[in-house]
């Protein structure tokens, strides 16, 4: 390659505009959430998840595709029902992309049912809110008759729901009484029509118990039985009501708050009456149990008045009597036992008192006490000598202690107590000259007139004119 050719090539390459595949994904997604901005979508859920962390994942789909969305918690906590897979929804979002793996998703903010979805929505709110108040509670549910004399039905007098009943009644419980009560079961007046129809037969109280039935349908049709006004009416019944509205899987409100649901209108006229054929048959076996009864009862009254002519004989008197005797004779031998066991604890009692008394007689106690005494006066004795020894000790020991303590002791030694006027005296600045002093000696007395003061360091003081020096009285 010639040097044109290169820099041909640097040319082409710096003119080229490279993106990491993050900053692609990242610039898809801000055109995308520009360009279209906040859509409003119409489809069915599908694959729907709600992980721990409280986000919807799903696809939303219709016939002929499906897009990803995610919902995060922070949106979807503010929907009135609980979504699932199948369900039809409008939801209101942003497009955008998500960045990570390059997937093309739609960011929901906002959803609702629709068409049918919004029945069901309805419905569990309703359910819930019922649930809640306590209107579904098996305490508050009254007891079907066990073998009802009239029985009332609520349906429309021209469904083929009022025909299957009649059909069940009349080949289970031909005896009953029915009386019906038309309403209309779809549209507009359905439910007002119900509940008169309810509280028409509570009122006229010719029936025992009362059955509210209804063919199969959709949801919509079957609607009326979801209002809350019936079910109220139903709730306040005083009498027992069989709810049997639809198919097996159709439930309504109506079905849970009556007092027993059946599957079916033919599953409620059946629970609600006695199968003739049953009760011949527990009317025969009634019958075989109490004759089987009244002859159980007959034996066990034989065998009672047999027991109780048995007690008589053994009640005869004179056998109370032969009884009594024995127990005379019995009673007798006892006491004779009886009696000597007591004299021989007596006379073993005795010997012990006395053995007792012995060794407690006053000559032994005197004895002992004299022995006791002699004793304490030996200890004594040898007790004082000690005493008085130990004190003897302990006087001369007091005694060289004190002596050697004692001033006295230093006057031995050659010193002198020197007083004035009957105080010591120690410091010589203290007297003047010609003042009388004394000084105790180891054996005496000395007074003596101050002649001369020497302090310590200085020259001695002397009196000009003295009294007749070296003039000392002695004191013994």
């Amino acid at each position: 390659m010639n040097q044109g050719e290169l820099n041909i090539a640097e040319n082409s390459v710096e003119k080229r505009k490279v993106f990491t595949v993050s900053r692609l994904n990242q610039e898809v997604h801000r055109i995308i959430e520009s360009g279209f901005g906040t859509v409003w979508l119409q489809g069915e859920l599908s694959n729907f998840s709600k992980p721990g962390s409280g986000h919807f994942y799903f696809t939303l789909k219709d016939s002929q595709a499906q897009i990803r969305c995610a919902m995060f918690k922070g949106h979807n906590r503010h929907i009135n029902f609980a979504p699932q897979s199948g369900d039809a929804v409008i939801v209101r979002g942003k497009l955008g992309l998500y960045a990570a793996r390059g997937d093309f998703q739609l960011i929901v903010e906002h959803m609702e049912p629709t068409g049918e979805g919004q029945l069901q929505a309805a419905f569990e709110a309703t359910k819930k809110k019922l649930f809640n108040e306590g209107w579904f509670d098996h305490s508050s549910k009254k007891a079907l008759p066990s073998a009802p004399r009239s029985i009332g039905v609520v349906t429309s007098p021209t469904g083929a729901a009022l025909r299957d009943v009649l059909q069940v009644l009349k080949r289970r419980y031909r005896q009953a009484n029915v009386v019906i009560y038309p309403t209309p079961t779809q549209g507009a007046a359905a439910a007002p029509g119900i509940v008169a129809a309810i509280r028409r037969a509570n009122e006229r109280t010719e029936v025992d118990v009362l059955l509210l039935v209804r063919g199969g349908g959709s949801l919509e049709d079957l609607w009326a039985f979801n209002e809350v006004e019936v079910a109220k009416a139903i709730r306040d019944s005083q009498l027992p009501i069989v709810a049997g509205i639809g198919h097996e899987v159709d439930i309504t409100i109506s079905d849970l708050v009556a007092d027993v649901r059946a599957p079916t209108p033919s599953a409620a006229a059946e629970l609600s009456t006695p199968d003739t054929g049953d009760l011949q048959l527990r009317l025969d076996q009634a019958l075989r149990h109490l004759t089987y009864s009244q002859h159980k009862l007959l034996q066990q009254r034989k065998e009672r008045l047999h027991q109780q002519n048995t007690r008589l004989q053994l009640r005869h008197p004179n056998r109370a009597i032969s009884d009594q005797m024995q127990r005379i004779d019995e009673l007798y031998s006892r006491l004779e036992r009886a009696w000597d066991s007591r004299a021989d604890q007596q006379r073993h009692r005795m010997k012990e008192l006395a053995s007792q008394l012995n060794f407690h007689s006053p000559k032994l106690t005197v004895k002992r006490q004299k022995m006791a005494v002699s004793e304490l006066e030996r200890r004594l004795a040898i007790a004082a000598v000690q005493v008085q020894k130990n004190a003897r000790s302990h006087f001369e020991m007091l005694t060289r202690s004190l002596h050697n303590i004692s001033p006295l002791a230093v006057l031995d030694r050659g010193y002198a107590v020197v007083k004035q006027y009957d105080s010591v005296l120690t410091n010589a600045a203290s007297v003047r000259l010609g003042d009388e002093i004394s000084a105790r000696l180891a054996t005496g007395e000395v007074v003596a007139v101050v002649s001369a003061v020497r302090l310590s360091g200085t020259e001695p003081v002397e009196k000009s004119a003295l009294p007749s020096a070296g003039k000392f009285d002695a004191i013994e």
